[in-house]
């Protein structure tokens, strides 16, 4: 009973709804039922800086490897590299996260001992950005890989049609550089269809780290949802639910500001 009465689940539903809804828009979700009481803030801030560390760093990582790719094969369509390229995109896009995961942990951590199988440093030793950066590659490249694939054929597709244009034509036969006509005149007009994907691939990334947080024991929200999820701890579940909905507006206008920064014509 005294249970019930703390978390006020003995009064109507729309007025535990109302209540819920008023103490969220001052950033107040609640205490956590198995941790002992601590306030849902305190267990978010705590996690959020890895995950945004990890977020941070895939997203980097595949926007690096996926657009010059994508470049490089609308600029030769249909050869064995554009093949190649194609089929591993494919590859990257069909192979599940927890399924690569625990490949490279298998191969590079155990077998080869390459990389450190999980965690965010080493247990005991003092803090070095090199143990930092050694635990981050894995997870990284793990979570990066499914939308890495995804910007590559993205990239392509509008590239193929920006380099038809009769703009781009023009551009070379005043003599410029095919490098300087493709990445200078075309790449910033390719990429407005790529920044629409982008925007909503940002939450995306939360739920790839709840998978790729768990297989690399990461210490970050997407774990935190897992175990609360096990554990039933409801008022974290909620506040995840929350977070995650927020990401989807952040994305929009994550992408909406890019536009105006990429294509001047676009004024707000």
């Amino acid at each position: 009973e005294k249970f019930i009465e703390k978390y006020g689940l003995d009064e109507p539903e729309h007025v535990q709804y109302l209540k819920w809804l008023g103490n969220m828009v001052q950033g107040d979700f609640g205490t956590s039922i198995v941790r002992k009481g601590t306030p849902v803030t305190d267990l978010i801030m705590a996690r959020l800086p890895n995950t945004l560390l990890l977020m941070l760093v895939s997203t980097i990582l595949a926007l690096l490897i996926s657009i010059p790719l994508g470049v490089l094969s609308a600029r030769r369509p249909y050869s064995k590299l554009d093949y190649g390229i194609t089929f591993t995109s494919f590859i990257g896009l069909a192979v599940p996260n927890f399924w690569l995961g625990l490949i490279l942990i298998m191969f590079l951590s155990v077998n080869l001992g390459w990389f450190p199988t999980g965690g965010v440093m080493t247990l005991n030793a003092d803090f070095s950005l090199w143990d930092r950066i050694h635990h981050l590659i894995l997870p990284a490249f793990v979570l990066a890989t499914a939308d890495m694939a995804g910007l590559t054929r993205y990239t392509r597709s509008s590239m193929l049609d920006v380099l038809r244009q009769d703009y781009m034509r023009t551009a070379r036969a005043k003599g410029f550089k095919e490098n300087r006509v493709v990445y200078k005149h075309g790449l910033r007009n390719g990429l407005l269809p790529v920044i629409t994907i982008f925007g909503l691939m940002i939450p995306s990334f939360i739920g790839g780290a709840v998978v790729t947080e768990q297989i690399f024991s990461w210490p970050g929200l997407g774990k935190l949802f897992v175990d609360s999820a096990f554990q039933r701890d409801y008022p974290v579940i909620m506040a995840m639910t929350v977070i995650s909905a927020t990401l989807v507006v952040i994305g929009n206008l994550v992408a909406d500001i890019l536009y105006a920064m990429v294509d001047p014509r676009i004024e707000y």
